[in-house]
This record gives structure tokens, sequence and C-alpha cells, in this order.
């Protein structure tokens, strides 16, 4: 956003910020918290954070629905633990990551991987005004109609695209590379025609699963 960000600071205080300053402030009005949480002393930040504010947005896809930290589930926590620091340490404070609405309540979350720096501000200044946030509720497939775009699975590669919500411009598409569902499903993704795309492409219920773990193996979108 750069100097967007910068004019920000002419409609809001900026009370606390971890990654900049060591203050921390005794209650706020909206907090903005990124990633999933991974160990206990976390789950007890987070905890109090929920008490002093008076809105908590998750923001990005780690901690909306745990990102890609969830494929930690696929694993044996204790013995990752003694992969990465060695056998006979401790490192009881770690957990299975988790998002943000598993444990407290959430009031919003912007999602994405990163987030779209637009969507930010629309969602900051509904907040302010004192409305509640409205997030595209179309697959991301409507986008790349918009923009023109080629259809991935015409370069015989699979596309979470129909089921997948859209916001993000389809950036990655436009890229050349193709939808990996980090903004999470749309409400409703059986009512979409991809299960019929998939059966004409070749693709089983197996592939389509693996393809959904990247982002979405742990946690729900709360909208």
């Amino acid at each position: 956003l750069e100097d967007q960000f910068l004019e920000l600071l002419d409609l809001v205080e900026i009370a606390e910020f971890r990654e900049a300053a060591s203050e921390s402030a005794d209650r706020l009005d909206i907090a903005f918290v990124e990633g999933s949480i991974a160990s206990r002393s976390e789950v007890e930040r987070l905890k109090a954070l929920r008490q002093r504010c008076n809105k908590l947005v998750a923001l990005g896809s780690c901690a909306v629905n745990t990102g890609i930290n969830s494929l930690v589930h696929l694993h044996d926590l204790p013995a990752m633990e003694a992969r990465l620091f060695g056998a006979g340490e401790s490192r009881r404070e770690l957990m299975a990551p988790m998002a943000l609405h598993e444990l407290v309540p959430v009031d919003f979350s912007i999602p994405g991987c990163p987030v779209d720096g637009q969507e930010f501000l629309v969602v900051l200044q509904s907040l302010l005004l004192g409305r509640d946030p409205v997030l595209p509720a179309y697959p991301l497939c409507v986008e790349c109609k918009l923009a023109e775009l080629p259809c991935t699975f015409e370069r015989g590669e699979l596309c979470l695209g129909p089921v997948v919500r859209g916001g993000c411009h389809a950036l990655c598409i436009a890229g050349g590379d193709r939808c990996r569902g980090c903004r999470g499903l749309i409400d409703n993704p059986r009512s979409t025609p991809f299960l019929r795309v998939l059966e004409e492409r070749g693709v089983s219920a197996e592939e389509i699963v693996e393809e959904f773990r990247a982002f979405n193996l742990q946690g729900k979108m709360k909208r």
C-alpha cells in the first residue's frame, strides 16, 4: 500500500504494533492478527487480546483457516519436534497450528496469501464507518472471465477457481499459475458445476482432496 498506508495515520491511531514497538494499549477498537496459533503462550496472548479489543480481524490465510501451516496435522508432532530440534529436546510450548476462530470469537476475516491491499482498505473503511464489511461471494472463475484469462483447465492443469472465493483479481492465474485455494471456499461450493468439470477432465476425488490440503486442511472460514 506504500503511500496509502501512511495516509491511514490521518484516520487511525496505531496504538499497538508488535513488530515495531513493545508498548501495548489497555483497549483497542480494532485488532488485526496475522498467523496461525502454534504455541500455548500464543493461545493465552490471543485470548487476552480478545478481551481488550472491540473488533478482532483475522488477517491472511494462516489466521483465517491455518493456511499451509495446517499441513502439520498430517504428521506426528513429537516426531517433527525431534527432527527439527534434536532428540531429547523438550518443546512443550508447541502445538499443532490452529486458526484464530477455533480459539476465540472472530468478528471478521480477510483471506489470502498474501491479503489483497485494496481489500484491506475496503474492510478497514467499513469498520471505521461502523458497517459490516462484505467479501466477494462469487468464485474466482468470475474474475478470470472478466479479465478474459484463458481457463487453466485448458492447459491440462487442475485449478480450484470454481469453488474458491474471488477477490484477488485472479493474480495467480494472470501470472501463469493456477488457483491453489488460499482464499478459502465460497459458500455452498457443491452448488457449482465443479464436479462436472472434474469428471470431464478425468480428475479423481483423491486428486482434488490432495489439492485442497495445501491451504484448507484445518479450520473453516468465518465470514
